[in-house]
């Protein structure tokens, strides 16, 4: 039996009966909801008059229809789909069950007879309602609408329009100016999936028989194979066209990037391209810019540690390095101190490869090797602009290490990022890479380390017991019993992590801040003195212990900390 509502409810009344809110408050909503055109619910909602879930609790009640929290429930995929994307989203609904012939559909506003009698018309069944929370369905659409079987459809239809003739790059190049170009159509779907399921990077790879597209969400690769083989050559095409790349060169590899709008969001991708032994493969970067700029607090450095970093980079000369293998946040965390540096007392140059993000009131310059504008030539020039700080993208050489250092000994701020595994290790590897050890000595300050750790999906978190091998390696960690009493967790995996059993990434970080037994080894270029001073050091945490206080937390799996743990030791 349908739950059609058999006549128009009044929202407002039903709230004034139920004693939710007052005639007054009623009398001001309805004023504002003329003037912004927004539904009532939501209008006495931003006013602070109530909560959500009160009001869909009482037209829960009044409707006798069930409220359904959407972020605990299991869909079923096929189902889900019968209702078409456009209409879920226009009507704020989604199809949840199907049960004697009639299909349960939960719907933000159960109230709209107009949406209710649509949904009947398209689903052709009956269709009975649920309340759902409007904000829990906005992020459900993107998780269940994923474009799939749209870029499958759409690699069929480009394989079918190339046809059997030679590939005809002129033709393709100016048909591709068409939006409805399947090249086009299936790039846009591709770039849509991807900002939709947040991936941080595409990569498109040509095998013998098939093109694999494979996506990093949180770090890890999730890949659709596609059949349609010689569709590979047409992105690929598409993709140089669009990053100003040769069209013609396909034996050397080539750097580029451009902006697209996606779902309204400014993403700025980063193209990499490179020969292999069956066509060319294709990395690109994400950028999402609409985001903007993380400061140092959305990094997920503990409170305490945050402090510390913030008195470092206040410091008016020295060096700091903050390291960590590609992919680890280090450019995040550099852009966070960056912006809380920037104001308008101060003169900011960056050296960068690339540069990422546009800060305003910063000098950014970009490496070009092509034309030998590399980080030791910038910061040469950059010295004589008369800066207070400079930001070197990366110390790759000794040139750049020496003029960095020396550009910190003479009354400069330097920020720059290494790639080494911990922090112990990055003092000594500039004086691996020829720095004089009284350089290093004199100018460095500090070094930040850093992983990012996958968190366990909220959704379908459980209680874990550790396995008896892993129950002896927590012994190394020497952990208070109190500590453990809340277990461990890990994720079960669900439709919002893709049944990965993770969603969403944090950052885990150790800070190595110099003190004299520190820098007198270092003068000495004595490792093992100066990693015993570190390690001596009091407010020395290592990074497996700042992964497993997330374990400890809720936050993240014991697998997480032995990937972390498994790069730097973590007991003193």
């Amino acid at each position: 039996m349908s739950t059609e509502p058999k006549k128009k409810i009044r929202i407002g009344d039903l709230l004034v009966q139920n004693e939710v809110i007052t005639e007054e408050q009623l009398s001001v909503a309805l004023r504002e909801q003329k003037s912004t055109g927004r539904k009532l619910g939501r209008t006495l909602i931003e006013l602070g008059y109530l909560d959500e879930d009160t009001l869909l609790n009482i037209l829960s009640r009044q409707l006798n229809v069930p409220f359904v929290q959407l972020r605990h429930y299991q869909f079923n995929g096929e189902l889900v789909k019968r209702l078409p994307e456009a209409m879920a989203r226009r009507f704020r609904a989604i199809v949840l069950a199907e049960q004697s012939g009639e299909l349960l559909v939960g719907m933000a506003d159960p109230l709209d007879i107009f949406a209710y009698d649509e949904l009947v018309r398209v689903l052709k069944q009956p269709v009975r309602q649920a309340v759902v929370r409007e904000s829990e369905l906005l992020n459900t659409l993107d998780l269940v609408y994923r474009r799939t079987d749209e870029i499958a459809s759409l690699a069929e239809e480009l394989e079918d329009e190339l046809g059997d003739d030679a590939f005809d790059l002129a033709a393709l190049s100016a048909e591709s100016e068409s939006a409805d170009a399947p090249v086009v159509k299936l790039l846009r779907t591709l770039f849509e999936d991807a900002v939709q399921a947040r991936s941080s990077d595409i990569h498109i790879e040509p095998d013998e028989t098939v093109v694999r597209i494979r996506q990093r969400i949180d770090g890890v690769l999730q890949e659709q194979v596609m059949k349609e083989k010689r569709v590979n050559a047409a992105l690929v095409l598409r993709l140089k066209l669009m990053a100003g790349l040769n069209i013609s060169e396909k034996r050397l590899p080539q750097d580029g990037r451009f902006n697209v709008r996606v779902k309204g969001r400014s993403i700025d991708v980063r193209v990499s391209t490179m020969p292999v032994q069956y066509g060319e493969s294709v990395v690109m970067r994400l950028l999402d810019q609409s985001e903007g700029l993380l400061n140092l607090e959305s990094t997920g450095m503990p409170p305490k540690l945050l402090e510390r970093f913030r008195k470092l980079i206040k410091k008016p000369h020295g060096l700091v390095l903050v390291t960590g293998p590609t992919g680890s946040g280090k450019t995040t965390t550099l852009y966070g101190a960056l912006s809380e540096l920037n104001n308008a007392e101060v003169k900011i140059i960056t050296a960068e490869d690339p540069v990422e993000y546009r800060l305003p009131r910063i000098t950014q310059v970009q490496v070009n090797p092509k034309i030998s504008l590399e980080f030791s030539s910038i910061l040469r020039s950059a010295l004589r602009q008369d800066p207070d700080i400079i930001l070197v993208g990366e110390m790759r050489d000794q040139e750049t290490a020496e003029i960095g250092l020396r550009a910190a000994m003479t009354g400069h701020l330097v920020l720059s990022t290494l790639h080494t595994n911990d922090s112990i290790s990055s003092a000594m590897r500039l004086i691996d890479m020829g720095a004089e050890p009284f350089l290093v000595a004199s100018s460095l300050l500090g070094v930040v380390a850093q992983r990012l750790v996958r968190r366990v999906c909220d959704n379908c978190k459980e209680t874990y017991e550790p396995s008896q091998q892993e129950q002896i390696w927590l012994q190394s960690f020497d952990l208070d019993p109190l500590d453990m009493e809340a277990g461990f967790v890990k994720g079960r995996g669900c439709y919002q992590c893709s049944n990965t059993g993770y969603r969403g990434r944090v950052g885990v970080y150790e800070m190595l801040e110099m003190d004299e037994d520190m820098l007198d080894a270092l003068r000495r270029r004595d490792v093992s003195d100066f990693t015993r001073a570190a390690r001596r050091s009091p407010l020395f945490r290592p990074l497996g212990q700042c992964a497993m206080d997330y374990a400890l937390q809720g936050v993240t799996s014991l697998q997480e900390v032995a990937r972390v743990a498994a790069t730097s030791e973590v007991t003193s």
